[in-house]
């Protein structure tokens, strides 16, 4: 595959910048109204989902950081390795965080009550989730950086949370299966600590703007 001609990768780079901050903003609002429907409901997923939102917003923000590096700077390889490497602790964290919750979940038979706004942003999640990777992943082989399409990786991660959630939810308040969301949560959290290695281990995309 041929580099990306130097505006084309200009553009590529504006409208990563332009998904990135659409990335902290939604989370950042995702976040406050789960964790306060959560509180509400007495739910420790859906208080969880709200805090991973926290997690997906640093890793908006590194992103965000390491393409200021470009271009305060022009692009560095050495400002995309550590900017990977800080991803892959975020899905470390993820990975801890969720798959103890859901397994004590599981253990203790927690029960979370019925949220029908926790329903709703986890729907509504699962929508723009999926969309806003999509994205992430065409732009990374124009822009070169592995922390894009890491990054982007967690976004589909924050999609599955939202559909392991969603049902989970939706189970409880309809059949009484309280378990539907512990046991999501368990699959989510090893995928998560399987890209934890993954995203830690990788080279640099082979074709980046340092090359």
């Amino acid at each position: 595959m041929a580099l990306t001609t130097p505006a084309g990768r200009h553009q590529a780079v504006a409208r990563q910048k332009w998904l990135t901050g659409a990335t902290i903003g939604w989370n950042a609002v995702e976040g406050v109204v789960a964790i306060a429907a959560g509180v509400a409901a007495g739910s420790v997923s859906l208080i969880g989902f709200g805090l991973d939102s926290g997690i997906e917003v640093s890793a908006a923000v590194i992103l965000a950081w390491r393409l200021a590096q470009e271009r305060r700077t022009g692009c560095k390889q050495d400002a995309d390795r550590r900017a990977q490497r800080l991803i892959a602790v975020s899905f470390a964290a993820l990975a801890l965080y969720v798959g103890v919750e859901s397994a004590r979940d599981l253990v203790l038979a927690h029960r979370p009550g019925e949220s029908p706004v926790g329903i709703a942003i986890a729907a509504v999640s699962l929508v723009v989730m999926p969309v806003l990777a999509l994205a992430k992943r065409r732009l990374a082989p124009m822009i070169g950086s592995r922390a894009v399409e890491a990054e982007a990786t967690q976004t589909v991660l924050c999609a599955l949370m939202s559909g392991g959630l969603l049902l989970g939810l939706g189970a409880n308040a309809a059949l009484g299966w309280w378990w539907a969301d512990p046991l999501a949560g368990l699959l989510i959290a090893a995928l998560a600590g399987y890209e934890t290695v993954n995203v830690w281990r990788a080279d640099s995309l082979e074709h980046t703007c340092c090359g």
